[in-house]
């Protein structure tokens, strides 16, 4: 009888301290923020698109909640992720294009980052996969051991694609090592004035459907070069993924999952080639897909569904390259009916499919179309790991919308910096109203067969788009000075309405100038 007492009771207390223990669990939920490159508004089944197939994606919107109305704060790869990573408007360090090849790191290591909000409540974490923010203190030469980049600003560990994958110099990196690394063969920048006698090494091509891929400027690193290929990236990384799934299961994790797809050159694995009615574009697609697939399947296999939030979003929206020409000439919009496309200020160069899912806490097969950001993810991940109280977010940009998240109706968010490649064309969303105090979008304008990216009124007349100020692919002569959309009735920008309001474009007006770069 007492050795039956003596069984109750501790079998009592062990199910009292795996009480605790689930509930520990729970107050500290695991993230994965997957982060796409340059997935467009329309390049998605739940956002609309039909000539490609997203199953995996279209669940997470099913099992979670679908935004129609999120945006990056910069329609720019690079200036894109430095507010995502650090809650701050890029313009704050003067940044509005794709980083250059030898760039140091544009993030203070001293200042707060996605990583460290993690790290500061004892997460492990990681990046995978696209970086594209820069290495050291100074110019990056490449060399062994690379300077500060990933690891000072918040993740323990990164593997991944450290510039952009079309452009040089097509190797992976490890933490602070190149993936096949040779101390008596290193890299060598050549650049693309280079008139001595070291030839680039030699990397993959694709043919021109596949959409541009810079020549190499490196010389050296022949192993490594040889170790890259652009159509197992989306494999490697996804293994990378699942594998570091299954190793820190036992800890809070978070995981940066940051794609090179779609980004060009369009490379899938070969066999997702051919798989979808979209050319190469909407293979890159089936490809991105099949991943997050594959990361939902380990984190169910790894019983950690229940505890783990998934955020799905992109860097900025898509561009009319060749590849993205190709699959609209086959019917697919890449931005939806949005106007404006990747590097512009209009709506299709920022407005970017955005879906979280957390079983229990966020609503089930729901949409909302409240405004958030991208740059929102700093404050929002603090209050989910409840450090509001400890963390000072007083010098970011960075506003808390895990309300939104979990279902809750208001107006997190009232404005937001919008940046496109070109100074000239920074903008102003504040409720309904896009105040833009330029003509055009302040991106790409190319309109000839062989440009590389298209955009502007030529690019807005290739899909088929419609707007007040332009005719037959051009501005017109009397287009207003500037722009005001009303994108509450007007979600598509068809009609300028500047001249029609000019108390508001007076008000926008004055509240962008406290947001310029003063003169120094």
């Amino acid at each position: 009888m007492k050795k039956r007492v003596l069984v109750l009771i501790i079998n009592s207390v062990f199910l009292f301290f795996l009480g605790l223990v689930k509930i520990q669990a729970q107050e500290n939920p695991n993230v994965v923020f997957i982060f796409v490159d340059d997935l467009g508004y329309g390049d998605v089944g739940c956002y609309g698109a039909t000539k490609v197939q997203t199953p995996n994606i279209d669940k997470l919107a099913t099992d979670g909640r679908m935004f129609t109305d999120a945006h990056t704060a910069s329609a720019v790869c690079t200036p894109s992720r430095y507010a995502l990573m650090t809650g701050e408007y890029p313009i704050k360090v003067d940044s509005w294009g794709p980083l250059p090849t030898l760039s140091k790191l544009i993030i203070d290591p001293a200042t707060l980052t996605l990583g460290k909000v993690f790290q500061n409540k004892g997460y492990k974490t990681a990046c995978l996969g696209k970086w594209h923010l820069g290495f050291g203190d100074d110019k990056n030469d490449w060399q062994v051991p690379l300077g500060q980049g990933p690891n000072e600003v918040g993740f323990d560990y990164y593997w991944g694609v450290p510039f952009v994958n079309s452009g040089s110099p097509y190797v992976y990196v490890e933490n602070k090592t190149i993936v096949g690394y040779n101390e008596d063969d290193p890299l060598v920048y050549l650049g693309r004035n280079y008139k001595g006698d070291l030839k680039p090494s030699p990397t993959p091509t694709f043919p021109k459907e596949a959409s541009k891929k810079s020549d190499n400027l490196f010389a050296g690193g022949l192993k490594a070069h040889q170790i890259y290929d652009d159509e197992k990236t989306g494999t490697y990384l996804t293994e990378k993924a699942t594998e570091w799934i299954s190793k820190n299961k036992e800890n809070p994790f978070f995981l940066y999952f940051a794609t090179t797809n779609i980004h060009h050159p369009f490379t899938p694995a070969p066999r997702f080639k051919g798989t979808s009615q979209a050319g190469l574009y909407g293979d890159y697609i089936h490809e991105l897909d099949w991943m997050v697939g594959e990361i939902v399947k380990s984190l169910e296999e790894n019983g950690l569904t229940e505890n783990t939030m998934i955020v799905f979003t992109s860097d900025n929206g898509a561009m009319l390259n060749l590849g993205g020409r190709i699959a609209v000439e086959k019917g697919h919009k890449v931005n939806g009916d949005l106007l404006g496309f990747k590097f512009g200020v209009w709506e299709g160069g920022h407005r970017v499919p955005f879906i979280v899912k957390w079983p229990g806490k966020v609503p089930e097969n729901t949409t909302s179309d409240q405004l958030i950001s991208t740059i929102d993810m700093l404050a929002t991940f603090t209050a989910l790991t409840k450090q509001e109280k400890t963390i000072d977010l007083t010098d970011k940009n960075s506003i808390n919308v895990l309300p939104a998240f979990m279902g809750q109706e208001g107006e997190f968010r009232k404005e937001l910096l919008l940046a496109p490649r070109k100074e000239k064309n920074l903008s102003l969303r504040k409720g309904k109203w896009m105040y833009i105090p330029a003509k055009g979008s302040g991106g790409f304008n190319g309109s000839k067969p062989h440009h590389h990216a298209w955009g502007g009124p030529a690019g807005v007349n290739l899909v088929g788009g419609k707007n007040s100020d332009m005719e037959n692919g051009k501005l017109k002569p009397d287009a207003q000075p500037a722009q005001l959309y009303n994108l509450e009735i007007d979600k598509n920008q068809t009609t300028n309405v500047y001249n029609q309001y000019p108390e508001i474009v007076k008000e926008m007006e004055a509240i962008l100038d406290t947001y310029r770069p003063k003169a120094k």
